[in-house]
């Protein structure tokens, strides 16, 4: 079967167009660029676009090619969704309905369009043996930068503070291609910040720059100390019959109503009794007939993260929330929050 990715090899600043746009109607589709590094011995792989609308990782390659400077390393970069990104306007679908979310879909199967895509990606990253991956992405609302780990060692503690400061921990298993190269060598998702935020567009070019450009992806340094850890986030998703709107009061149109404002709850501590939205103002239905929240041992906790009073949604302790999206697109495909415990340990009975 013929491989879904173009490949290129060390493009010239001139070749790849004046702006990102540009950039990506030069690519036209998936591709692989290969940047031959100052040490060919050793490969790192970067993989940016899993989701059209998630600009920062593909912005921050444009820059560093643009750059026309060479890396310390080789560099096998990925770059999955041109298309999504491309589909008007520029960066704001994740992706082309009806097809499914790439990164769900390293798990297979592998019979679709999506699928074949993400069976190329791993046979690229299983090919060229990178002894890192960096997955680079940014989230739908606006917040903080941090990093995502199967498990959390000196490695992927190194990776993470060539980024960021903060590491999430997860046992969750959606099909992300995080989970499948981490069999092949050390790999970390990056989130960068919001999409639509310029300081999340600055964190992932720096970061990448030290990535590329670093004699030594996993050395420590004094930036590891004061890394922040997050075990085992769990994922407060919505039922499949229930409809969501962002507003400033409930609505009776809907069963769920959240404030525009919700995603200023992205990090810090949110504390108890919290307002998080409003369930519609006839009669209140259980929780678990809008939501659903399991953990790590499959315990439903969605009573210890949040409970009803009237027709307002509330915080049931002080917990750390993120990833939390004012898309209803999103938080109906994918999940409306993460959260662990103040502390940053996971949600249990």
């Amino acid at each position: 079967m013929k491989c879904t990715l173009k490949n290129l090899l060390d493009p010239h600043p001139d070749q790849i167009g004046e702006t990102v746009t540009d950039f990506l109607r030069y690519l036209g589709g998936p591709s692989i660029i290969f940047l031959t590094g100052n040490d060919i011995s050793r490969t790192r792989a970067f993989v940016t676009l899993l989701h059209g609308n998630e600009p920062s990782g593909v912005k921050a390659l444009f820059r560093w090619l643009k750059s026309g400077r060479r890396p310390q390393v080789n560099i096998v970069c990925i770059i999955a969704s041109v298309e999504a990104a491309m589909f008007g306007p520029a960066f704001s679908h994740r992706v082309i309905d009806p097809m499914r979310d790439l990164n769900r879909c390293f798990n297979g199967p592998f019979d679709d369009e999506q699928g074949e895509l993400a069976r190329d990606i791993v046979s690229t990253l299983q090919r060229y043996q990178p002894e890192s991956v960096i997955d680079m992405h940014n989230t739908s609302g606006s917040g903080p930068s941090f990093a995502v780990a199967t498990f959390s060692d000196q490695k992927h503690e190194a990776l993470t503070t060539l980024f960021t400061q903060r590491l999430i921990i997860t046992h969750l298993k959606l099909g992300a291609l995080m989970e499948i190269s981490e069999h092949l060598c050390p790999t970390v998702t990056i989130e960068c910040g919001g999409r639509l935020d310029n300081e999340a567009d600055e964190i992932g070019w720096d970061g990448l720059s030290n990535y590329f450009s670093s004699e030594n992806v996993f050395a420590v340094r004094s930036a590891d100390w004061g890394l922040e850890l997050l075990h085992n986030p769990v994922r407060l998703e919505l039922n499949e019959n229930c409809s969501l709107c962002y507003s400033d009061q409930a609505s009776s149109g809907y069963n769920l109503t959240l404030p525009p404002t919700v995603e200023h709850l992205n990090f810090g501590v949110t504390r108890k009794n919290t307002l998080l939205g409003w369930v519609n103002n006839g009669v209140v239905p259980e929780l678990s007939n809008i939501f659903s929240c399991r953990n790590s041992v499959d315990e439903s906790v969605l009573n210890e993260l949040i409970y009803i009073v009237g027709n307002e949604i509330l915080v049931r302790q002080d917990l750390k929330l993120f990833m939390i999206t004012c898309d209803p697109l999103i938080a109906k495909m994918d999940c409306l929050l993460y959260a662990v415990k103040s502390d940053g340990s996971e949600l249990s009975l």
